[in-house]
């Protein structure tokens, strides 16, 4: 009977040292392997660089610009916001008085900012995780009047930069309009440059 069990052991012990050995290493190095290859941006964080080639972040994580010379990114709830290490909304419902004076504070700092008319949600809202990176076009455009008096850019430029780097929804559908924040200041940037003469 012990040798039974020692012979029956035997190919189980093998078959898992086998599998562990395909599922835990081989499998994971080459799906690893082919999205290196054929994502190679995306496998690496889609980082984007400044113009000397240094790394300034990722388009898939948000980033706090509040200047008044930038587009301001969406509110977030993620720690002190946009902290990768503390990713959540608020968990706030909408019956929430903190919430709605949280907002009330955002519509005030926007009307003081300038932005009359309308406040589209996202400049007032968090989202889910805390990190969107992204904002709608209608969000962006309304900030160009501010950004246009702190840089000193006409705001045709601007609006035509936000419609320039405006992302449609995936196969027409899946998603909505929007706009990466870090793309667009970066861009801002180059354009102000050229239009300044720097």
């Amino acid at each position: 009977m012990g040798s039974n069990f020692i012979s029956g052991l035997r190919p189980a012990l093998v078959m898992t040292l086998l599998f562990g050995i395909l599922t835990c290493g081989a499998y994971p190095l080459a799906v690893m392997g082919i999205g290196k290859l054929a994502f190679a941006r995306q496998a690496e964080g889609s980082l984007i660089t400044d113009t000397k080639g240094v790394v300034i972040g990722s388009s898939l994580i948000g980033q706090s610009f509040t200047s008044d010379g930038y587009f301001n990114s969406r509110p977030s709830a993620a720690g002190k916001g946009y902290d990768g290490t503390a990713s959540s909304g608020s968990n706030l419902g909408p019956t929430s008085k903190a919430l709605a004076d949280r907002i009330a504070g955002d519509i005030k700092t926007r009307r003081a900012q300038g932005v009359t008319g309308p406040i589209p949600a996202d400049l007032v809202t968090a989202s889910g995780s805390g990190l969107d990176p992204d904002l709608s076009p209608a969000a962006a455009l309304v900030q160009v009047p501010r950004i246009a008096r702190a840089r000193h850019v006409p705001e045709d430029s601007l609006r035509t930069l936000v419609e320039q780097h405006s992302q449609h929804p995936l196969l027409g559908f899946i998603g909505e309009d929007r706009v990466n924040v870090l793309e667009l200041n970066r861009q801002l940037d180059i354009l102000a440059g050229t239009l300044n003469g720097h």
